[in-house]
């Protein structure tokens, strides 16, 4: 009986700490290095930039409207503001895949920074964010630069002892 009694007062006790205690699962969280807001029917997920070091940035993101109508997406950043168009109901990439991304002219703030922008669309109250600012190291952001990075290839010649001849190869 005793042990019949210690085993159910340890499963509940066990069993009480799941109840109490917060579940991971429930945070919302950003899983990317980007960040998201909501703005009306306007969901804006990973949004990042990509710095060039001179003053200029690419914007990554997706929006997704859950709109039946197109919208204008003011989006505002240290140093300047650009407009962009959603489509209606559905999702809209910006530096995703093959999709440009967005020039942020005059860019401000320094990669490895934050940048405080502000996205906003008709008469719904925008939404400001801390934006990731980051360099174009990482080799899935080094097509998001304002202007192509130079490659890293050099050409060596290499002479060929067998017949003589000079060929040109490309290392990297």
């Amino acid at each position: 009986m005793t042990t019949a009694v210690l085993a159910a007062t340890v499963l509940i006790g066990t069993a009480g700490c799941n109840m109490i205690a917060p579940q991971a699962t429930l945070k919302q969280y950003d899983a990317s290095d980007g960040i998201g807001t909501n703005v009306g029917s306007l969901d804006i997920r990973n949004a990042l930039i990509i710095a060039d070091g001179k003053k200029n940035g690419v914007l990554a993101v997706t929006v997704i409207n859950q709109g039946d109508k197109p919208q204008d997406l003011l989006i505002e950043y240290p140093g300047g503001s650009v407009t962009v168009e959603v489509k209606a109901s559905g999702s809209t990439a910006f530096g995703v895949g093959k999709e440009s991304g967005i020039l942020l002219e005059g860019l401000t703030t320094p990669s490895g920074a934050d940048a405080a922008v502000f996205f906003q669309y008709a008469d719904e109250t925008g939404s400001e964010v801390r934006v990731p600012v980051l360099d174009p190291v990482l080799e899935e952001y080094s097509n998001l630069t304002p202007e192509p990075i130079p490659s890293s290839s050099a050409t060596v010649e290499i002479d060929d002892a067998v017949d003589g001849a000079t060929e040109q190869k490309t290392g990297h």
